[in-house]
């Protein structure tokens, strides 16, 4: 048996949700008034998917009407239709109704079979859209319905937000509130926009705050209760469970908070990488930047940070990863260049990687909205994602290969732009990843059908990838798309990749989301750019169709280098040749590791180092001048991000944003 609000009803109605023998529940309106007996009206009846425990655990009617969402006990959340229609018209004809005498004593022992003995007049509905077991095995143990969104939670420790499109259930994001609340009960939106998750941590019970990052409450209880129900307000707050068979109360008088927060941390440890997504115009308010960080403390953040108030607000925390997040990649819709602005804000598709060997893609949607806090409102869809030791464990034959390392760890990101095309029969994306086992690995993502594949890779380095970027060359003979890869050695190699996407395409397009991964080949150049590690890689386009490629390494040196690409024959079907045209080193440029680099034109750099310098860089001819020196505040400096703004008169403004011990943009 489970109560839910249905909006419609009287004052003294709610609806009753009752599962029965073969997976069928019954829905009943049921009407108290004081002093008589209560009236119950059979409105619909349902059909559970088969499964070993076949009964619903949680209901919500849709605020729009006509739809039931409910969740079972093995996990699953399930769309039914519920226009109570038919229940009125069966009532109408006398099939279903209340006692006939309310005030009657007798009336209670007839309002079973009067109100349920003819239920076969009404249909059997099967569920619209099933979402078989969303949280596990363990159950849902709520759904709530808020704003255009569905929350659903359960015993798998995770919260997640969904969608209706048309009549189909679709998951947004899964949330994981904070590490050992694996019983989480339920989810409670407060009045100042605060998302209160309560559940059972050990044996404890767990009032936790979204926004701020902490247990508000926790009350040793014994843990794990069935039956339970909390309430709070300014002033108290009170918890009451029952425990072997007693009624048990806990209530305490709110004291007043001695510690107040002066600035709130973006994340819990070091920021290990950082993108800017875009930026978004509100009307009374400077541009808001849009910015993507991840940390070690495994989750991600989407913040807008405006250069007006200096604030930093985050807009959306995703904890997806089970480990520290280390890159992060960039997609516009048509492309890494492309910011998708438009007339409803901005769009973007990102990649985020790490420890652990797991991928997570997302789709980014900001809009203004002048009345919040930050002035944009965020929503973030959860796309595809993919593990080495989940793909590992879907292998034919694994017994006869040798198993990948589960400790494999993401170093860096970089999506193949000009892939995303008309020519292609479906709308493939791929992304290059370098690895800490010494391979290169390269994805194909398939948004659509929310498929992230590996299609292809390479051990060439036979050492940790610390760095990998991808670049298109398209000239009147045909596109290549080529792929640069620098590693723990100080060596820099350059891949044509095109050959091997076009063969995985292929595969994909016969939905082969199991296929072998391809081998990339051989590097066409492999440049000993380092002695050591390379920290820092970045490509640049010059006006004469060559390539700038520029380092940093953990020896403090920069090395830049001008490559031209040719393609034999002048045919896309022949191959690639690349030729270094001019090669510029400067040993000792920074006093630590180089961890950042960009070429912002084909004469200037942008250099910053683990010594909290940004430098400045004029390249000549065959020689590189500095030209100034700004010191930053953040230590340990991990990733720089950087973008070009039209200024007042002729000359570009640069901005740039680093990321390591705290978070700083100039």
């Amino acid at each position: 048996l489970g109560w839910a609000p249905r909006p419609g009803l009287p004052p003294g109605a709610a609806a009753l949700l009752a599962s029965g023998p073969d997976g069928e529940m019954l829905w009943l309106d049921v009407a108290h008034r004081p002093g008589q007996v209560p009236r119950a009206r059979l409105m619909g009846r349902y059909l559970l998917p088969p499964c070993k425990q076949r009964w619903h655990t949680c209901a919500a009617f849709l605020p729009g009407g006509g739809l039931l969402v409910c969740g079972d006990r093995r996990g699953s959340l399930l769309l039914f239709p519920c226009s109570g229609s038919l229940g009125r018209a069966a009532e109408s004809a006398g099939v279903a109704g209340g006692g006939t005498d309310p005030g009657g004593e007798e009336s209670g022992s007839e309002l079973e079979p009067s109100c349920l003995s003819h239920k076969g007049a009404l249909p059997l509905e099967t569920p619209l859209s099933v979402l078989f077991g969303l949280h596990g095995k363990t159950g849902v143990t709520s759904v709530t319905c808020h704003g255009d969104y569905i929350y659903s939670t359960g015993r798998d420790g995770c919260y997640r937000q969904l969608r209706l499109q048309g009549q189909q259930l679709e998951v947004l994001r899964k949330h994981r509130p904070c590490k050992g609340l694996q019983w989480i009960e339920e989810l409670r939106f407060t009045p100042d926009g605060d998302l209160l998750v309560l559940g059972f941590h050990a044996d404890n019970f767990v009032v936790w705050s979204s926004r701020t990052g902490e247990n508000l409450h926790c009350i040793p209880c014994g843990g794990g209760h069935r039956s339970w129900s909390y309430c709070s307000s300014p002033s108290a707050e009170a918890f009451t469970f029952i425990k072997c068979g007693d009624v048990m109360l806990y209530r305490c008088e709110a004291e007043p908070r001695e510690q107040q927060v002066l600035l709130a941390s973006l994340h819990g440890r070091e920021i290990a990488c950082v993108r800017r997504l875009g930026a978004v115009e509100v009307p009374g308010h400077t541009a808001l930047n849009i910015f993507v960080t991840g940390s070690e403390d495994t989750t991600a953040c989407i913040l807008a940070l405006s250069e007006g108030s200096r604030a930093a607000v985050p807009l959306a925390r995703l904890s997806d990863h089970i480990s520290s997040v280390r890159a992060l990649a960039l997609a516009g819709p048509t492309g890494p260049g492309d910011e998708g602005f438009g007339d409803e804000g901005l769009s973007a598709l990102f990649f985020s990687a790490g420890g652990r060997a797991q991928i997570e893609c997302y789709r980014l949607l900001c809009s203004r909205e002048p009345a919040s806090e930050s002035a944009v409102a965020c929503q973030v869809i959860h796309v595809a994602s993919h593990r080495l030791d989940e793909h590992w464990e879907r292998k034919k034959n694994r017994h006869k290969l040798v198993k990948m390392d589960p400790e494999t760890r993401y170093m860096s990101l970089s999506v193949v732009p000009g892939t995303s095309t008309k020519q292609l029969p479906m709308p493939w994306r791929f992304l290059a990843a370098a690895c800490s086992d010494g391979s290169v690995r390269v994805f194909g993502l398939l948004e659509s059908a929310r498929k992230l594949v590996l299609v292809a890779e390479s051990f060439h380095h036979q050492r940790c990838v610390l760095k990998v970027e991808a670049f298109l060359h398209a000239r009147a003979g045909g596109e290549r798309h080529l792929l640069c890869s620098a590693a723990t050695d100080g060596s820099v190699a350059f891949w044509d990749i095109t050959s091997p996407i076009a063969d995985a395409v292929d595969a994909l397009c016969r939905e082969e989301w199991e296929m072998q991964p391809l081998a990339l080949g051989a590097p066409l150049l492999t440049v000993m750019a380092h002695s050591c590690g390379v920290n820092s890689l970045h490509i640049h386009k010059t006006p004469e169709e060559h390539y700038l490629v520029a380092s940093g390494s953990d020896d403090g040196s920069i090395h830049v280098c001008l490559l031209e690409v040719a393609l034999d024959g002048g045919e896309a079907t022949t191959g690639t040749c690349l030729r270094v045209l001019e090669r510029v080193a400067r040993p000792c440029a920074h006093a630590a590791h180089v961890t950042g680099i960009r070429v912002l034109r084909p004469d200037l750099l942008l250099s910053a180092s683990v010594d909290q310098r940004l430098m400045l860089w004029h390249r000549g001819p065959g020689r590189l001048d500095a030209l100034s020196t700004t010191f930053f505040h953040v230590p340990d400096l991990a990733e720089l991000d950087c973008w070009e703004v039209a200024g007042a008169g002729r000359e570009p403004q640069y901005y740039c944003v680093l990321c390591g011990q705290g978070l700083e943009m100039l």
